[in-house]
């Protein structure tokens, strides 16, 4: 795409978050609700030369004290949390390596929670965060395996 003589072309830029999906030991969801009084996924802003991977782990850290590594990629979206503000969500499951303890909430949201799967479907919070959870859930269901346990 081009611009004209007089403006050239200047690429849209969006944020980029990057979200987890993170199971306690109950294999219950970690949501913290924000400003919106929308519950949402933990994870945050990719910082220039950060590995998304990495990001997201930084990010939980920060907002529950949990230590996770992050699996496989759950989806990517555009995001219009106000309007014509975009942000590129990017998501991942990811494996909780403080599955027993207790999440902590920290100043950036208003409440923390933990929900079961049959939960997640009638909670406030955009679809695609539920996607993402159901995508988790359906990974763990194909492959046996609970990855918020060792």
């Amino acid at each position: 795409m081009k611009g004209t003589m007089d403006q050239p072309y200047i690429p849209p830029r969006h944020p980029v978050s990057v979200k987890g999906v993170v199971l306690d030991s109950q294999d219950r969801v970690l949501l913290l609700r924000n400003e919106r009084a929308e519950w949402e996924l933990p994870g945050g802003r990719l910082e220039v030369g950060e590995k998304p991977e990495d990001c997201v782990a930084r990010e939980v850290s920060e907002e529950s004290g949990w230590q996770v590594e992050a699996g496989p990629l759950l989806s990517v979206w555009v995001y219009e949390p106000i309007p014509n503000r975009h942000v590129l969500i990017v998501t991942y499951g990811c494996r909780n390596r403080s599955a027993d303890s207790t999440p902590v909430l920290s100043a950036e949201h208003n409440d923390i929670g933990l929900f079961t799967r049959e939960e997640v479907p009638g909670l406030v919070m955009p679809q695609s965060y539920k996607d993402s959870v159901a995508a988790w859930f359906q990974h763990l269901d194909h492959t046996g395996v609970s990855l918020s346990r060792d």
